[in-house]
């Protein structure tokens, strides 16, 4: 049984269940469900994609050149947004995982829209409501109106506008396991480790209409 598990659907996950390294934590994200309260409103969407970073000795996490102002986050509390501004132009979401001062998190790459679209299309209107359209890491953060200023926002409250809940229980068969993308410059072993994890949009939409009732998608 996995953590995840454990917890009702629709239920906050607790701080334990980030207080794991983050290859244990990712791939247990999938099919949990990103709720962002944009406004009053309730924006979410079930986890389709994920990657780990553990660790200073993970030469692909930001944590290889140790403790910044920029990592520190990394190294707190489990159940923390880590938010950080890449390439000049996105946002893109992490949730801390491992004990404090254990450098590690889980990069959220991508979700299955299922509440508040009107107002996630306005906010990232390209493809809007087409099959793929929060596939990516940058895509998401856009259509949930995330940036620097969650940074840190606590994942385990229900008052910090940013929390992931229980969603539904992925069957480890149905994931798709392959290396972490745009990290061609660092060197093995580090380049080719499977942390990432990945379930088709539509395979989820299916178990989320077998498993889930109508009410709770």
């Amino acid at each position: 049984m996995t953590h995840s598990s454990e917890v009702r659907s629709g239920d906050i996950l607790p701080r334990s269940f980030y207080d794991r390294p983050a290859p244990q934590v990712a791939p247990e994200l999938i099919g949990c469900r990103l709720v962002r309260i944009f406004n009053g409103e309730r924006l979410a969407g079930f986890i389709t994609e994920t990657e780990a970073y553990q660790g200073e000795e993970d030469l692909a996490c930001h944590a290889r050149v140790g403790l910044t102002p920029r990592t520190e986050p990394m190294y707190g509390p489990p159940g923390h947004a880590y938010i950080y501004f890449t390439y000049g132009m996105y946002w893109l979401l992490n949730a801390v995982t491992d004990g404090e001062g254990v450098p590690a998190a889980v990069l959220i790459r991508g979700i299955l829209p299922t509440e508040g679209l009107e107002q996630m299309a306005a906010l990232r209107p390209t493809l809007a409501q087409k099959n793929g359209w929060l596939d990516g890491p940058a895509k998401l953060t856009q259509a949930l109106a995330l940036d620097g200023k969650l940074n840190r926002a606590d994942l385990c409250s229900p008052h910090s506008g940013l929390f992931i809940e229980a969603g539904i229980s992925v069957p480890a068969e149905v994931l798709k396991v392959k290396p972490r993308v745009g990290i061609k410059s660092v060197p093995e072993p580090w380049r080719s480790l499977p942390w990432r994890w990945q379930i088709d949009s539509q395979v989820l939409q299916k178990l989320t209409q077998e498993l889930l009732p109508a009410s709770d998608l």
